[in-house]
């Protein structure tokens, strides 16, 4: 299989992953702290602004192919299987689910980068 193959399926896998978390967001079922993960996963991977640009030669783009698969990994370990059974159900029937925009998430999610820019700028600027 060719590298492009291999990169096009993972982007397929983690498309169908980050489908199944808002899937299990959705659910009553989730805990409290996997819901937390959860947004936080879904946030950092479609949020505009990454830990380390993806302009930057292989760094930018190993961030994503190394945080975002930790972060769905642990949030499947927190979640009941019952819960991510069905929702991968519920995937499966309905493969053309399409995604919420939730203006005021993808809001808050652009203000926090902000505001951890901000008290970066400010903290560098004070100590340096």
């Amino acid at each position: 299989m060719k590298p492009i193959e291999k990169l096009k399926n993972w982007a397929r896998k983690l498309k169908r992953q980050a489908q199944i978390l808002q899937v299990v967001y959705e659910d009553s079922r989730t805990p409290r702290k996997a819901k937390i993960l959860i947004w936080i996963t879904l946030g950092y991977l479609f949020s505009p602004i990454d830990l380390i640009p993806d302009f930057i030669p292989v760094l930018g783009l190993l961030d994503d192919l190394i945080i975002v698969p930790l972060l769905i990994a642990l949030v499947i370990k927190l979640i009941p299987t019952a819960v991510f059974n069905d929702a991968i159900i519920t995937i499966e029937n309905n493969p053309a689910k399409k995604w919420e925009r939730n203006w005021i998430v993808i809001l808050l999610i652009c203000l926090a980068w902000l505001i951890c820019i901000y008290f970066a700028v400010a903290w560098v600027r004070r100590y340096f």
